[in-house]
């Protein structure tokens, strides 16, 4: 046993909640993608830092994403079914939102900000906008 940061080395749950220790490369998501082919039942544990709107919009149609603000201010962005938008407000360290199964968001910060991600992989999508076309080669 030893410690690790996450910046470096990502976390997956596994379907028997053992956990697989997977090191932080350029060609991370791709390396993902070939280790579990389907991510089916699989929780990817991660963090990220932005200071910039995110430029694509994410779906996770297989499960809940819990998104935890560990420093910052952001606008997590969510989509309705109806075109409009829901605007979350996270400020406060420790503050989070669960964002529902099958749901497009995106974020847009305040100022730089780190938030920890819990994420259901299988499935996962990324375009322009919600519903759009899919980006190819990026499944995280």
């Amino acid at each position: 046993m030893s410690t690790q940061h996450i910046d470096h080395v990502r976390a997956v749950f596994n379907p028997d909640s053992s956990i697989t220790l997977l090191p932080v490369t350029d060609n991370f998501f791709q390396e993902l993608d070939q280790t579990f082919p389907d991510f089916g039942n699989h929780i990817l544990v991660s963090q990220f830092s932005f200071d910039e709107a995110w430029p694509t919009w994410e779906i996770h149609p297989q499960g809940d994403e819990l998104v935890m603000l560990i420093r910052g201010d952001t606008d997590l962005v969510l989509s309705n079914d109806d075109g409009s938008e829901t605007v979350m407000r996270v400020s406060h360290a420790g503050e989070y939102v669960v964002i529902p199964k099958a749901t497009w968001h995106t974020a847009r910060p305040h100022a730089p900000t780190v938030m920890l991600f819990l994420t259901p992989g299988e499935g996962t999508v990324n375009a322009l906008a919600p519903g759009g076309d899919p980006i190819q080669g990026d499944s995280g």
